[in-house]
């Protein structure tokens, strides 16, 4: 297949083999299986006359590393049989304006992972509220008096910003603390912008799983993710901070649920965060797979079974739509 990765600028700026990185994990399983893979970036998207196009690069594999030809070429989307939309957050409006080039694309020659208009109808934090039985007690809302209300009640509490990634901007906040008002005040811009609100979990202390949905399938493998000396959260993607995890049959059985529903909305790919059984997010833009980990606790290739899925879904779609 010629297959298009869409990275985020910072992974193209630095683009050898990154073994942190679940994109260059995938490119060169494909590489490998003698696929050509081109990546770009949002900002190389295009319409021309109505027709959706990409500045993009070639790469390819080398002594085990891959690399990218700096030769830039214009390739229309609809070229490439398979398109891995995996740019980062944040969900603005460039990011948004990028999924709209995609209502251009004939769905009858690409397939798109995951399905950019599932994406933007999905936001990480609010939409895990589909999934509310197995998530902590939480509000989405802007007003500092239900905020207020809602940290009197639980105690302690965790306000995210919608559209931010990596755990930027998430703060914890206790009853009676005296920044009380201007967290919240900075957390929602004065009253104006929404934030996810959620009950605090003490178990938080310990990290959060990463829980990685395949299709309809809850993986075997797991990575819990160790808070940072200086953070009550994740945000240092390091050895020292990721250890193997495990998952209980409860969970798996639970988090099926949510696969099967993830799958539904046109997400194939996620990574759920979950705390104690409880989901606190669901990352569907850019999951990390914490390959390399997975690779190193279990034994395992999780880049193959993730290529051998997408392959799969590829083949099965490109030949139920030329029937059509």
């Amino acid at each position: 297949m010629d297959i298009l990765f869409i990275v985020d600028r910072i992974e193209l700026k630095y683009f050898e083999f990154n073994d942190l990185v679940t994109n260059f994990w995938l490119i060169k399983e494909f590489l490998d299986r003698g696929n050509n893979v081109y990546i770009t970036t949002i900002d190389n998207l295009s319409l021309v006359s109505g027709k959706a196009y990409t500045h993009c690069f070639k790469s390819y594999e080398k002594d085990g590393n891959i690399f990218y030809d700096k030769t830039d070429c214009q390739r229309e989307i609809e070229s490439f049989s398979l398109v891995m939309f995996r740019h980062d957050p944040p969900f603005d409006g460039d990011y948004l304006n990028s999924t709209y080039i995609f209502d251009f694309v004939d769905k009858t020659k690409t397939v798109v992972l995951n399905n950019p208009f599932a994406i933007r109808d999905f936001n990480e934090k609010m939409h895990a509220v589909y999934f509310k039985e197995y998530m902590p007690e939480n509000i989405v809302t802007a007003s500092k008096s239900d905020i207020m209300k809602f940290l009197n009640e639980c105690g302690e509490i965790v306000l995210k910003p919608l559209n931010r990634c990596f755990g930027a901007g998430v703060m914890t906040l206790t009853k009676g603390d005296k920044n009380t008002a201007v967290i919240i005040d900075s957390m929602t811009n004065g009253g104006k912008t929404l934030a996810m609100v959620q009950q605090y979990i003490p178990a938080a202390k310990y990290g959060d799983k990463r829980v990685l949905i395949l299709g309809e399938k809850v993986l075997p493998y797991c990575v819990q993710k160790l808070p940072s000396n200086d953070d009550f959260k994740f945000n240092d993607h390091c050895d020292a901070n990721i250890i193997k995890g495990s998952l209980s049959d409860k969970e798996i059985e639970d988090f099926t649920n949510v696969a099967k529903g993830l799958n539904a909305k046109g997400i194939l790919m996620a990574g759920l965060d979950v705390i104690d059984g409880k989901i606190i997010e669901i990352n569907v833009t850019s999951p990390c797979y914490f390959i390399k980990e997975n690779n190193h606790y279990y034994g395992c290739h999780l880049e193959r079974e993730i290529v051998d899925y997408i392959e799969t879904v590829a083949e099965k779609e490109l030949c139920q739509l030329s029937v059509k």
